[in-house]
């Protein structure tokens, strides 16, 4: 007789990886500070965008003066013009905080895992693939010059706070966290098209110096020399020698902030590029980047000039670049990922809601102004219109992105609110706590006391009912 035939059961096919799942403790935490001063500097920022726009059709011949004014050492190379100051000067603050960002998402972040890391990356590039081809796309059949390609391809984080943070719109950490890292992949993809396609004749003596200076800025960040008085001067050094050497000076500061070190050794609560950062972003957030929209953001806006964005390709192409080609971009670029790696989107998120976000991202203010600058430098007529339509795109993008999240608002309010629950005051939130058994001893503790106020209340009305007389009949 044949032996019965075992059948072995079916090994279980391993768990999905969730998409835009929650966040660990140390990273809710992290992205909660950072977006906190985010917010702060974007209304800021918003602020600082109305007034230039207030001054510049109002008072328009003082705000041209102000802002061409000159001042600096000449012998240097560095007479320049307030707004030179602000776009070449107070930015290289914001792109060193940039920096410093990228390489803590590299080395404790999001981006440490390659796997983790494939979302955000590809959800950016295709953010700003679709975006240049649809600019790219419109000028061509339009005729315009393709120059602004770049243009629309940027996101800016504060910007998109700020809109939040009007319409009272808290997101749930996962999706704060997703649009953190997208700004963070986009700012670093931005910086290598301003070095690669937007850097003029080189001064090699120049460039030789600020390399140097670099190799010495590391050399005392490895050897853990400390002082504010060593790395200021020696930043201030680094950025006129970049400055002269063709290349844009903002780049001086991404590289700075590459350089510190945002892992953290035994016994340090911070590591030192966590603690700068923690210092330099407010001045980035709420000094250096509105100034700079002040002084960039103040053009002629009127009926005509409105109309205008929609009729010459150039501008067109860059509102439809903002609205359209980001969010299709972003959207479809997440929805691929999902797709090639079987992730599953996190249960308590819908597409709608990465549809939101990536219209939201849609929102480019300040580097994308800094591009325009750039690509259509020594055409000051063309350079205002194409910041015309950046605020116009913006403007639109940021209108739909409100439309889109207040449909969800009800559902992220109560995400969040979960996020938060602290029932065991622990100081952590409880969905952190739920494989710690010391929580669940405290929370059966905090029941068995409510138990018992119930039931002392329970007999005390029971004995109040027979206390009283019986009523007549």
């Amino acid at each position: 007789m044949a032996p019965p035939t075992r059948h072995t059961p079916p090994t279980p096919a391993p768990p999905r990886r969730p998409l835009l799942g929650r966040l660990s403790l140390p990273e809710r935490n992290y992205v909660a500070e950072a977006l906190r001063t985010e917010t702060v500097g974007g209304v800021l920022l918003l602020v600082a965008a109305v007034a230039a726009l207030v001054w510049a059709n109002t008072f328009g011949g003082s705000y041209k003066e102000v802002s061409g004014f000159h001042f600096g050492p000449g012998a240097l190379g560095l007479d320049l013009s307030v707004a030179h100051w602000a776009a070449d000067g107070l930015l290289a603050v914001f792109f060193f905080v940039a920096g410093v960002e990228l390489k803590r998402e590299l080395v404790a972040g999001e981006l440490r895992d390659p796997k983790a890391a494939a979302l955000p990356v590809v959800a950016a590039l295709c953010g700003m693939a679709v975006p240049a081809l649809v600019y790219f796309l419109t000028t061509v059949i339009g005729g315009g010059s393709t120059d602004g390609w770049a243009v629309p391809t940027a996101t800016d984080i504060a910007f998109a706070l700020a809109v939040l943070a009007v319409i009272g719109t808290s997101l749930p950490s996962a999706l704060r966290a997703f649009l953190l890292t997208l700004a963070v992949v986009d700012d670093l993809f931005a910086i290598l098209i301003i070095a690669v396609f937007f850097t003029s004749d080189l001064n090699f003596l120049a460039l030789g110096g600020a390399f140097l200076g670099l190799v010495v800025f590391h050399l005392l960040l490895r050897f853990d020399v400390r002082g504010w008085y060593v790395y200021v001067p020696l930043a201030l050094v680094i950025w006129g020698l970049m400055y002269n050497s063709g290349v844009h000076a903002t780049i001086a500061g991404v590289a700075m902030g590459l350089m510190l070190r945002c892992s953290r050794r035994e016994g340090e609560r911070h590591s030192p590029g966590e603690h700068i950062e923690h210092l330099v972003r407010p001045l980035s957030a709420g000094i250096a980047v509105p100034l700079f929209a002040l002084f960039s953001a103040g053009v002629s806006v009127n009926g005509e000039a409105l109309a205008g964005v929609f009729t010459r390709p150039e501008t067109l192409g860059v509102v439809l670049g903002l609205v359209v080609g980001k969010t299709v971009g972003i959207f479809g670029g997440t929805y691929l990922t999902a797709r090639f790696t079987k992730a599953e989107l996190n249960k308590d998120l819908a597409w709608a809601d990465v549809f939101a976000v990536a219209s939201l991202a849609g929102i480019g203010f300040t580097v994308s102004l800094l591009i325009g600058e750039l690509a259509f430098e020594g055409d000051a007529d063309t350079v205002n219109e194409i910041k015309a339509a950046v605020l116009l795109g913006s403007l639109i993008a940021a209108t739909l992105a409100c439309v889109l999240l207040k449909v969800r608002v009800r559902r992220y309010r109560a995400l969040v609110e979960a996020e938060e629950l602290d029932e065991d005051e622990s100081g952590v939130p409880d969905v952190y706590e739920q494989d710690d058994p010391e929580y669940h001893l405290r929370m059966a503790a905090i029941h068995e006391r409510k138990a018992a106020e119930h039931r002392r209340l329970a007999e005390e009305r029971a004995g109040a009912a027979s206390d009283k007389p019986n009523s007549p009949a």
